[in-house]
């Protein structure tokens, strides 16, 4: 899945989740994307509103940075899935394809994959996004 920011012609803005860019531009087409606030169908992807700053964007003299640091950002992602997801290790291929048929309950879980069951869960149609864990000196 990925998340759009969009705007219809009235300058509303609000989130589409697609399966891709080309499922974006598809439903836009046959005008299935429309404004939560107005309903109109003109509708346009914008640039996203995330704020990655480095280190030369320190205040003057102060020694903050404006916005967040990537590696703030990075950790406050991290810290969210570890606070609201089941940690089901190297068993995550399993357990997504028993969630996907509801044989068992629905739930966040993290874990890994084999790029093999990367291609099988893929086959099956089970959603599922991959997020990096970069290793951070400590």
């Amino acid at each position: 899945m990925i998340i759009f920011d969009l705007e219809c012609e009235n300058g509303h803005k609000f989130d589409g989740w697609f399966k891709d860019r080309q499922a974006f531009l598809d439903q836009n087409s046959q005008k299935l994307v429309a404004c939560p606030t107005c309903n109109s169908c003109r509708v346009n992807i914008v640039p996203s509103s995330v704020t990655i700053a480095g280190k030369d964007f320190r205040s003057a003299g102060k020694g903050e940075e404006k916005g967040n640091s990537a590696l703030k950002t990075l950790q406050a992602l991290h810290q969210y899935i570890d606070k609201n997801f089941e940690d089901v290790g190297n068993s995550f291929a399993e357990v997504a394809i028993k969630i996907h048929y509801g044989e068992e309950e629905k739930r966040n879980i993290k874990g890994t994959t084999t790029p093999q069951e990367d291609a099988s869960l893929r086959e099956e149609g089970v959603q599922f996004f991959k997020i990096p864990i970069p290793k951070m000196d400590s």
